[in-house]
């Protein structure tokens, strides 16, 4: 189980990328636009650094909902592979059934 202070930061990082989601989208748009000067680009560029780095979703990890485990986690559930076995296998994740043949 991850420590508390790793899921904190984790939801803290997912509020700061929220937050500034318009803003850096802006930017980004200027930089890529053909039609932007390179003074326009220059500052897009300038005020994208000056954004904090948590702004940036590359900086989000997944991690499972119960535990905060980093790795093996399924995103259509939001969980870990091993939690998602146990609330199968007791039937509290609809839809999802122990497989047999």
């Amino acid at each position: 189980m991850a420590k508390l202070a790793v899921k904190l930061r984790e939801k803290f990082r997912r509020q700061t990328v929220a937050k500034f989601k318009a803003r850096r989208a802006a930017l980004l748009e200027t930089l890529r636009s053909p039609r932007a000067t390179d003074e326009a680009r220059d500052e897009a560029r300038l005020r994208l650094q000056k954004l904090p780095r948590d702004a940036s979703p590359v900086r989000l990890r997944n991690r499972c909902a119960l535990t905060g485990r980093p790795r093996g986690v399924f995103s259509k559930f939001g969980l870990a592979r091993s939690k998602l076995r146990e609330l199968a296998l007791r039937g509290e994740v609809p839809g999802v059934i122990k497989a047999s043949w």
